[in-house]
């Protein structure tokens, strides 16, 4: 399901001629300490609030999801019920898959409109969830367990990183190029796996290749987060954290699944 819905719209919030840097530029002086990158020209007060405001929201949109897909576990008759005839099968994948596209499609047009964005988020949280929990369902309790300690291990660390990274004057935007021509090669070889299936092997290649490309997304998502986002681009930049933590799963699930 993943699939990359990165909507990053390139209106950088900062720098718009001279007037704005200007206006950012109050109490510069007192910023040299807390500033999250060399030369920021925004309050870093404003930046840590929009910063926790998405990560908070992350993580309610993974609560909903381990919430959503633990109804599997507990009524196993579900999945096997979904499994065993083809109309739902094909639901279970169309219908979420729908509801996600329809949902960003009315995001774009909503993000600043709270609570509606909010709501938006929720139910396409909720869409992911079905379809994540539904292949999350046909793993064992403990590989499960595991693919979550593992995911939470390389988030938090990358997460770590970058922020460390970015204030040490790095800046990872150049990232998205090659970010991008590495998820269409994927999704070619999705493409093929499906005409052709490679087998175990291949199904380990490709995970392995999703789960590091998904790496490289949460570090340029995270320094988008810290430098490019508006204030009012929140729900943004939960949908493309959430989007790599949940793909990123995923893979390491199908890798242990192996």
């Amino acid at each position: 399901m993943g699939g990359h819905h990165h909507h990053h719209h390139e209106h950088h919030g900062k720098g718009g001629g001279d007037i704005e840097a200007g206006f950012y530029n109050y109490g510069k002086g007192m910023n040299n300490g807390n500033e999250l990158y060399p030369g920021m020209i925004e309050s870093p007060e404003l930046r840590w609030g929009f910063i926790r405001k998405v990560y908070i929201i992350v993580a309610c949109q993974l609560l909903l999801t381990a919430l959503v897909s633990s109804i599997y576990f507990i009524f196993p008759k579900i999945k096997d019920t979904i499994r065993s005839n083809l109309v739902f099968l094909i639901l279970m994948i169309v219908i979420p898959l729908l509801v996600t596209i329809i949902i960003l499609f009315a995001l774009s047009k909503y993000y600043r409109k709270h609570p509606v964005n909010l709501i938006l988020l929720a139910i396409y949280t909720i869409a992911t969830a079905v379809g994540v929990g539904f292949v999350t369902s046909f793993s064992k309790g403990p590989i499960v367990f595991e693919a979550i300690l593992l995911t939470g291990a390389v988030v938090l660390s990358l997460t770590a990183y970058t922020f460390w990274a970015v204030k040490r004057g790095h800046d990872f935007s150049f990232l998205g190029p090659f970010l991008f021509a590495a998820s269409m090669v994927l999704l070619f070889f999705a493409i093929i796996q499906m005409i052709h299936p490679l087998g175990p092997i291949g199904r380990m290649i490709y995970s392995g290749l999703g789960a590091l490309l998904m790496c490289g997304y949460i570090v340029f998502d995270t320094n988008n987060l810290i430098k490019v986002y508006d204030y009012d681009e929140y729900v943004w930049g939960a949908i493309a954290i959430y989007q790599d933590i949940i793909t990123l799963f995923l893979h390491l699930l199908s890798i242990l699944n192996n």
